[in-house]
C-alpha cells in the first residue's frame, strides 16, 4: 500500500510538472511568435490587436480574455480543472516575461528562425500540458461547450470561433501573416507528435484481494496506454 501511495504521489507529482512547464513554454512560444512579427497563431492576433487598441500588455490581454472565455462556460454548464484555471494566468505572464527578456530582432535573419522555435516549442508545450489531462483551456473548452449545446460538429465551431478571433484581431490591427498560415498547417502534426512524446500512464492499481486459499490476481494498469489523440477536427491546443 506504501509503494502504491508513493507511486501515486510521484505520478501526480510529475503531472503538476507537465502542467505548469506547458503552459510557461506555451507563453514563451507565443513571445517568440511575437517577437518574429510575421504573423500570430490566431487567438494571438485577437491578444495583440486588442493590447494595441487598449495600451495594456499582450500578457494581460491574454488573461483578462481567458478570464471572460471562462465565464463564458458558466451557461455552457462546462466545469474546469486546475488546467483550466491555471492557463488563464501562467500563460499571460510567461509571455510577459519573455517580451521582457527578448528584445525586438531585427532582419529575417532572426525573424525566421524565432517564427520556426516558436512555433516546434508550442508544440511541443502543447504535448506537455495536454498529456498531464487536468482539464482544457479556457478557449477549448468554449468550444467543446458550444458543440454540446448546438449539436454543430466540433470542426464547424471551432473553424466559427478561430475565423471570428482573427477577423476582429486584424481589424483591431492584429499582426496576420505567412506565420499564422504555418503555424496552422504545422501545430497539428507537432502536437500530436509530442502528446504521444509526454504521454503518461495511470498508477497501477493495488492487486485485488482473492478468498483465503486463491491467490490475489493483480489489477491491470490504469489507463497505461498513451493519452487518446483528438478526434479528427477536435482543438488540441492548450488555449
Amino acid at each position: 500500500m506504501a509503494r502504491t501511495t508513493r507511486r501515486s504521489t510521484t505520478h501526480l507529482s510529475r503531472r503538476l510538472v507537465q502542467l505548469y512547464a506547458g503552459l510557461a513554454l506555451y507563453g514563451a512560444s507565443s513571445a517568440l511568435l511575437v517577437r518574429a512579427e510575421l504573423g500570430l497563431e490566431p487567438w494571438g492576433v485577437l491578444h495583440q490587436g486588442l493590447a494595441k487598441l487598449t495600451g495594456i500588455s499582450i500578457g494581460v490581454v491574454s488573461i483578462i480574455v481567458g478570464a471572460v472565455v471562462l465565464l463564458l462556460w458558466i451557461p455552457l454548464r462546462q466545469r474546469p480543472g486546475l488546467g483550466t484555471v491555471s492557463n488563464v494566468f501562467v500563460v499571460g505572464l510567461a509571455m510577459d516575461g519573455t517580451l521582457a527578456v527578448v528584445g525586438e530582432l531585427d532582419g529575417s535573419g532572426f525573424r525566421v528562425p524565432a517564427l520556426v522555435l516558436g512555433i516546434v516549442l508550442n508544440g511541443v508545450a502543447t504535448g506537455l500540458y495536454i498529456a498531464a489531462r487536468f482539464g482544457p483551456g479556457p478557449r477549448d473548452g468554449l468550444m467543446t461547450g458550444l458543440n454540446r449545446v448546438t449539436g454543430r460538429s466540433i470542426r464547424l465551431v471551432r473553424t466559427a470561433i478561430e475565423v471570428a478571433v482573427v477577423a476582429t484581431g486584424f481589424v483591431l490591427g492584429g499582426s496576420l501573416g505567412v506565420g499564422t498560415v504555418v503555424y496552422a498547417l504545422a501545430i497539428g502534426p507537432l502536437a500530436q507528435l509530442f502528446l504521444r512524446v509526454f504521454a503518461l500512464p495511470e498508477p497501477t492499481a493495488p492487486a485485488v484481494t482473492a478468498a483465503p486459499g486463491e491467490p490475489s490476481t493483480p489489477a491491470p494498469p490504469l489507463g497505461s496506454g498513451p493519452v487518446a489523440a483528438p478526434a479528427p477536427g477536435q482543438a488540441i491546443l492548450p488555449q
